[in-house]
């Protein structure tokens, strides 16, 4: 039996669900999302609570059982509240720098690299080594924060590189200190 599948959803106030055949439409203040569930699974709506349960028992039914009900928790969060990542340059001369729909990222290399900004998504300048990635899709949120910071990811002698908010960088010592 799936625990996390068996977990009960409460919708908050302000955001509706339907189901469709096996797909489910989240409504909220923050937009809509939709999400296409296995014929395996059977979602039900009631009373603004949402329950998962699956067809019939099986090894594959129990675990999309578990990643369904997951999967519209994080819709019903994302439509009501959002999500956002944070991310920081660290480094001598790195920095963000928000022009439209694209982030001009100066750290370290020849030129300056340009990352666009899917239309869903918002960035917000904090200051020019810090920016804030928000939407109600946390799986397009958290994707867009991993390819900004593959850009320079943070190396482990100095720290330098882009990191998440309150990621901490596990440091190695150099050479010199083998001796």
């Amino acid at each position: 039996m799936s625990r996390i599948g068996e977990r009960k959803l409460t919708l908050p106030e302000g955001v509706t669900a339907s189901i469709e055949n096996n797909t489910i439409t989240v409504k909220g203040s923050k937009g809509e999302l939709k999400l296409d569930f296995s014929n395996l699974i059977k979602v039900e709506c009631n009373d603004n609570i949402v329950t998962t349960k699956q067809i019939k028992e099986n090894k594959v039914a129990n675990i999309m059982q578990g990643t369904t009900n997951s999967l519209i928790n994080n819709m019903i969060i994302g439509v009501s509240k959002g999500y956002e990542k944070g991310l920081e340059a660290v480094g001598v001369g790195y920095r963000f720098n928000v022009q439209g729909n694209k982030i001009v990222i100066n750290a370290g290399y020849s030129n300056p690299v340009n990352v666009t900004i899917p239309s869903d998504l918002k960035v917000e300048l904090v200051s020019n080594t810090e920016i804030t990635i928000k939407g109600i899709d946390k799986q397009k949120v958290s994707e867009f924060a991993a390819n900004v910071r593959k850009v320079r990811e943070p190396e482990p002698y100095k720290g330098k590189g882009i990191r998440y908010k309150g990621e901490h960088v596990r440091r190695k010592e150099g050479k010199k200190a083998a001796k």
